[in-house]
């Protein structure tokens, strides 16, 4: 909401979002201006996700697979893993409520209608929903350039929750010690890893690959 901006209707907002918890930052016009893309707003602009959050309780019964991301900041690599994660036949996929993109059109857009079939559950602390998901019989399998088996060679024992880490900084010491299992893809350029989203699909599709010989 801009700086100084007053009357009856913005009143109105400002005790709805009171009412129904919606945070709310006073800026300086110019701001609205750029986030708004030069659109007349009024004084007003607001964001939304591009889909409902899901809670973690929700994972289906007889769910096989979910993916955990510890942290993806980057929108197009959300989007285009939550794409992956359709097309692999995943459950669900896992974030956390911070360090990690939301659900926005940038996103929605990269999954390409994904978001519509693949729910999004959003965790408070991710170290806690993987022990949830522990209870719930998971076995956790981490992606990390320092894990002591290539994901080829491991045998998936289900239902399964694979872990990618942020672009750059791999999985969190406290996330990578939770794992069951620590699976690493071998490079044979010069290059140590993969793009985080193309990493996930190469891990993903093996998995289906062994899953459906099951």
């Amino acid at each position: 909401m801009a700086k100084g901006a007053s009357g009856p209707r913005i009143q109105e907002l400002l005790d709805l979002c009171r009412e129904r918890g919606v945070s709310l930052r006073f800026e300086a016009r110019d701001q609205l201006d750029r986030a708004s893309n030069g659109a007349v707003h009024q004084g007003v602009v607001a964001y939304a996700a591009a889909q409902q959050y899901r809670d973690l309780e929700d994972i289906p019964a007889g769910a096989r697979l979910v993916l955990i991301l510890d942290g993806i900041e980057d929108p197009h690599n959300l989007g285009a893993i939550i794409r992956t994660a359709n097309a692999a036949g995943a459950a669900g996929v896992v974030i956390p409520e911070r360090r990690s993109a939301g659900l926005t059109e940038t996103v929605a857009k990269a999954a390409a209608g994904a978001l519509e079939y693949t729910p999004v559950f959003r965790a408070g602390n991710l170290n806690q929903a993987i022990e949830k998901l522990k209870e719930k019989g998971f076995w956790i399998y981490g992606l990390d350039e320092r894990g002591e088996q290539s994901y080829d060679q491991v045998d998936w024992t289900e239902p399964a929750a694979i872990v990618l880490g942020a672009e750059g900084h791999g999985l969190h010491e406290h996330t990578r010690k939770r794992c069951d299992f620590l699976l690493r893809i071998p490079m044979a350029g010069a290059i140590a890893s993969l793009n985080v989203s193309v990493a996930a699909g190469v891990v993903l599709f093996e998995w289906r690959r062994k899953s459906a010989s099951q």
